[in-house]
């Protein structure tokens, strides 16, 4: 089963690609040109990017793409709350495969902050966060569970990161993996991108997927704060 077949918001859009090679090209083509239009129209942009595993390969195809990267901001949508050099680190995964060459003249705006306790982290981050440029490009990811970013369901400050209303830029979130503790952009600044990406691969989070669009329970699966907006999923088998 493709992603054609799913019943899509009218605001979403559906590229499917035959691999994950061609997703990371296509994915790292169409960020680069969004991020182009922006400094072109206004002399600076900014992306914020998702961390983990599978983004590495998407990663690695926008460091080589040509950009003015003196004048692109880079920041992440969310962070494990541990020392850049630690290999769970989504600043660390950065640094190696997108801040490198042409790309490290990019200003790179980090979630992780040296505090007492992961509450006054958040609240250091909160204001680190307050030099972000407007958002020109988000791109999310999703887990089996259905969150995003780290919108982890049944999280204690989750209600709190969902509220549209929020004032607050960056939360504590707790993974029910480890490492547990979390740093994580609220809806409230997310849902504020110009253009937002998914990028899912697999039947299995094609499944997640059918799930999250089958039901309107934020706090289940929080995926769906972001489902009826506009945005572009990039899927492939």
């Amino acid at each position: 089963m493709g992603i054609s077949e799913l019943k899509l918001p009218a605001a979403a859009k559906a590229h499917s690609l035959p691999d994950a090679k061609s997703l990371a090209a296509t994915l790292a083509h169409d960020v680069a040109e969004r991020l182009r239009a922006a400094i072109a129209a206004k002399g600076q942009a900014c992306v914020v990017l998702s961390g983990g595993r599978s983004p590495v390969p998407f990663l690695e195809k926008l460091a080589s793409e040509n950009l003015d990267w003196a004048n692109v901001t880079v920041s992440l949508a969310d962070e494990r709350w541990v020392p850049v050099e630690h290999a769970d680190s989504n600043a660390g995964l950065l640094a190696r495969h997108l801040l490198k060459g042409a790309a490290a003249k990019a200003r790179f705006v980090g979630l992780y902050q040296q505090a007492d306790n992961l509450d006054a982290a958040a609240l250091k981050a909160d204001q680190a966060l307050a030099g972000l440029p407007p958002i020109d490009v988000l791109v999310l990811g999703m887990g089996d569970d259905g969150h995003t970013a780290s919108l982890f369901p049944g999280s204690p400050n989750l209600v709190a990161g969902l509220d549209l209303a929020s004032p607050r830029r960056c939360l504590p979130l707790l993974a029910p993996s480890v490492p547990h503790q979390r740093l994580s952009l609220t809806r409230s600044l997310l849902a504020s991108a110009a253009f937002t990406a998914l990028s899912v691969q697999g039947q299995g989070k094609l499944a997640t997927l059918r799930a999250a669009l089958a039901g309107n329970d934020l706090n289940e699966m929080p995926i769906r704060a972001f489902l009826h907006a506009p945005l572009d999923i990039y899927w492939c088998p």
